[in-house]
């Protein structure tokens, strides 16, 4: 897998339907959607779920293909996963060899876990390929400012998880071009043991480190010369209003999420 897969916190802009969702209603939506995938059973539940999912990226009008490529660093952790759930469930045997046993229900399981893991990431994915990340910092943090009464860090969080986001495709983009000059000067990152391996990746490391420190402190003294100090006194340029497409769409997640409840009372 190439680091160019890594697709998480980038944003592509649009005019579609969901770009235009006000962040809080979309935050709101995909708790509520998260919720419901965990809340499903049975192949009803998942079918409707995933069909919801699919209409979702169709409005979204972004490349399917950005989204395969947003699933691929996960792909290890879905087949392992897909394993376990295969070989670890008991059942009714379908096949076996030595310690290894296939059963009915562990087919199933295993199915249904590989589907609830694409789901929850690309449901991530949607939020966070419609919504600009100083958009969605700003919702979350309208969403938590009655914390704020419990001395919670409101506004601090929403900055962490602001600039995290902001600078991952920068940080990639480094680790990119240092991967490209160590090779030019004949390093060797694909030969070797586990060891080897891992010994090939210092001098990739500590460039990184250096580079993410030194931008790091220029963000920081580009802050205190703008006179940053907080949330105290700030204004934003956008201010955030919920339309009535915002208000259909938390209506629609709830009526999702109630529909998913009453599929798993009658076991499908």
């Amino acid at each position: 897998m190439a680091l160019k897969d890594i697709t998480l916190g980038q944003y592509f802009p649009g005019n579609s339907l969901i770009h235009r969702l006000d962040p809080r209603s979309k935050l709101i939506f995909t708790v509520l959607f998260i919720v419901a995938i965990f809340l499903c059973k049975h192949l009803v539940s998942y079918g409707l779920v995933l069909a919801v999912l699919l209409i979702l990226i169709g409005i979204s009008r972004i490349q399917p293909k950005a989204y395969l490529k947003g699933l691929k660093p996960i792909l290890f952790i879905v087949v392992f996963a897909a394993i376990l759930n295969l070989f670890y469930t008991p059942g009714t045997p379908l096949w076996s060899f030595g310690i290894f046993t296939i059963t009915r229900e562990g087919l199933w399981k295993a199915g249904f876990m590989v589907l609830r893991i694409l789901m929850l990431l690309a449901c991530t994915l949607l939020l966070t390929y419609t919504t600009s990340p100083i958009v969605l910092t700003d919702g979350l943090e309208r969403l938590l400012r009655p914390l704020k009464k419990v001395n919670f860090p409101v506004h601090e969080l929403s900055m962490m998880m602001s600039i995290a986001l902001r600078f991952i495709p920068n940080l990639i983009q480094e680790t990119d071009k240092i991967i490209a000059a160590q090779k030019a000067r004949g390093a060797d990152f694909d030969t070797g043991n586990l060891m080897q391996k891992a010994k090939a990746l210092i001098p990739i490391l500590i460039p990184l480190f250096i580079s993410s420190f030194r931008r790091a402190e220029e963000l920081a003294v580009a802050m205190e010369c703008r006179c940053y100090h907080g949330d105290e006194g700030r204004t934003r340029m956008r201010q955030l209003t919920m339309a009535g497409r915002d208000w259909v769409c938390i209506l629609f997640s709830l009526v999702l999420l109630a529909g998913v409840c009453v599929l798993r009372y009658f076991g499908l």
